[in-house]
């Protein structure tokens, strides 16, 4: 840091420098005698623009800036996870401990630990062939994840030496030759945030992600390397949807991004989740999650980093060959953030003053996800990102910028309503607005691994749906009492279906996930019960009868059946059987 700048301008988290000839976009810099942390994000002659990650309160015109000539990074090795990050990695348990419970500006601290030594089992051996992204070995980082060590990328050669043992993350574990220059590889590796990741190919998601939730997985489901949006107004759900899907959604690494969320939010995370436990694996959650906490009173450049951060690191573990869901929560805050520095920076104004790139930027940020064949040839296999984000448009309203920008690029759109949620219908996602994009993608995998007819009840349960939407109408002018049988069972299924089924309680033991085994047993014995009252009604059946059928309050209660004792859920279907005989007997002893 020999070459110096000197401030002539402070605006907020804007800094303008001048005397900076050299630097490049996207450099990262030390602001004062300080050092605070920036990165340029304009050059014009000598002057340069400096977001700062920082308060800038105190700076003055006249003092340095200390230029690094890199880009901003992320360290990327073992210790990742478990740890919980600012929106530039640094490391918020560490600095706790040290400076208490506010950050001090200008601090620097490591994002891994340097002092902890890591079991380094190495897999490949001297004389082997290795290209970047090759696994050189392991490291068992949690229960849940094996940290595989790889080849830098750009470093390719024949494997001179590797060692067996105990290591700090700087310390040479083996020494590729090439071109007869020895290369020392350390378990760490530094990658600018703003630049992807190579990968081999990007392949079609055919794998569904299965989230525990049954208005997702049933309804409009994601593919592992599919993107989804999560727009709604304030106070619809949006954060405890984001935080249901990091419990629960089956990936082997999770990576949830708070992005410009209120204090208490990310308290609850950090709280939530060293508490809960995997349920595959019945380890903590905590053992396969990478927290990255920016709440809205942190800088608001900060903020704008974060995602970056997030998603270099998501990264990282896909190249693994893991697959990796990432929740951004909520991408409005950093599209903010973009508007704050773009009108600093006085640049011309797009739709509502966010930036004219605003859609370039969202685009770039979502195609990095990706169902991919990965750089290491060790094993043939892929990794695939999933990328999760949620949008808070100003009052709900959905021709918000950020939300139409998001939908141009997302193939999963997850719309919550206030209606749902003022009538305490959680998740409040529309069964009518929504839509997702993969089923074409999924329908092979779904119908050989969990059932054949898994999307004609998808489309039975829908139309149902659809038909109750028609049928309000009339209802509300003439009552319910006026209709036929046929639309009184058609009302009666659908609030089966929306109360029974699509309502999902966040906070019960039971309710908060369910397999999609238990999800399919479910909406079968709701579908069941109307094609069997159907055929009773069509043969002189009472529909007040249907209606009061004793087994409606065994149906009610499948939910909250728990996941090892599904055969009770099938006993269900017996009792339909049962009960609508029954009724058909008394039907006949009227006559």
């Amino acid at each position: 840091m020999d070459k110096q700048g000197r401030i002539v301008k402070v605006a907020g988290p804007l800094v303008v420098a001048e005397k900076m000839s050299g630097s490049k976009m996207f450099d990262i810099v030390f602001v004062s005698e300080h050092k605070l942390m920036g990165e340029i994000i304009e050059i014009e002659e000598d002057r340069a623009s400096i977001q700062v990650y920082e308060d800038t309160a105190g700076i003055g015109v006249g003092e340095p800036v200390y230029m690094t000539d890199q880009p901003l990074v992320v360290e990327l090795g073992p210790g990742i996870i478990e740890s919980i990050y600012d929106g530039v990695q640094r490391p918020l348990d560490v600095i706790y401990d040290s400076e208490g419970d506010y950050i001090s500006r200008g601090i620097q601290v490591p994002a891994l630990d340097r002092e902890k030594k890591w079991d380094f089992v190495p897999t490949a051996k001297p004389g082997d062939e290795v290209d970047g992204g090759d696994f050189l070995g392991y490291v068992q980082e949690t229960q849940l994840v094996k940290h595989y060590i790889m080849v830098p990328h750009g470093v390719a050669g024949k494997v001179k030496s590797i060692e067996k043992g105990e290591f700090t993350v700087e310390e040479t574990v083996a020494v590729i030759s090439s071109d007869g220059e020895d290369i020392p590889v350390i378990m760490m590796q530094r990658w600018p945030v703003r630049q992807p990741r190579p990968y081999v190919e990007k392949m079609s998601p055919e794998v569904p992600l299965f989230t525990g939730q049954r208005v997702i997985d049933m309804f409009f489901p994601i593919a592992r390397g599919g993107t989804a949006c999560v727009p709604g107004p304030f106070g619809s759900g949006k954060t405890v949807i984001q935080h249901q899907l990091a419990k629960w959604v089956d990936s082997e690494v999770i990576v949830y991004i708070g992005c410009g969320e209120r204090g208490n939010e990310m308290t609850d995370v950090l709280l939530e989740f060293p508490e809960l436990i995997d349920p595959k694996s019945g380890a903590a959650l905590m053992k396969r999650t990478v927290l990255i906490a920016n709440t809205s009173n942190m800088p608001v450049a900060a903020r704008e980093a974060s995602v970056y951060t997030g998603i270099t690191i998501a990264e990282y573990f896909r190249d693994m060959g893991y697959s990796v869901a990432l929740m951004a929560d909520s991408t409005s805050r950093w599209a903010e953030a973009m508007r704050e520095i773009s009108g600093r920076l006085e640049e011309m104004p797009g739709d509502e003053g966010y930036p004219a790139y605003l859609g370039a930027k969202l685009a770039s940020f979502y195609e990095r996800a990706g169902s991919v064949k990965c750089m290491s040839k060790n094993r043939d296999t892929c990794g695939a990102l999933t990328i999760i984000g949620a949008v808070s448009p100003p009052g709900g309203d959905l021709s918000d910028p950020v939300v139409q920008s998001t939908l141009r690029v997302v193939k999963v759109f997850w719309s919550l309503e206030a209606r749902l949620a003022y009538a305490r219908h959680f998740p409040a996602i529309s069964w009518l607005n929504s839509y997702s994009l993969y089923n074409d993608n999924i329908v092979q995998n779904v119908t050989e691994n969990v059932a054949e007819d898994y999307f004609d009840l998808q489309k039975d349960a829908m139309n149902i749906l659809e038909k109750e939407s028609e049928l309000e109408e009339i209802v509300r002018l003439v009552g319910v009492d006026a209709l036929s049988a046929s639309d009184r069972l058609i009302l009666l299924v659908a609030r089966m279906l929306r109360e029974d089924f699509l309502h999902q309680n966040a906070f019960h033991d039971i309710d908060t996930y369910s397999p999609i085994e238990k999800q399919y047993k479910m909406i079968k014995n709701i579908m069941y019960f109307y094609s069997q009252s159907q055929d009773s009604i069509n043969t002189g059946a009472d529909i007040k009868g249907v209606e009061n059928m004793d087994v409606l309050n065994r149906i009610a209660r499948m939910r909250y059946v728990k996941n090892e004792d599904l055969e009770k859920i099938d006993e269900i279907k017996q009792e339909i059987d049962s009960e609508l005989k029954s009724l058909a007997e008394k039907e006949e002893e009227t006559v």
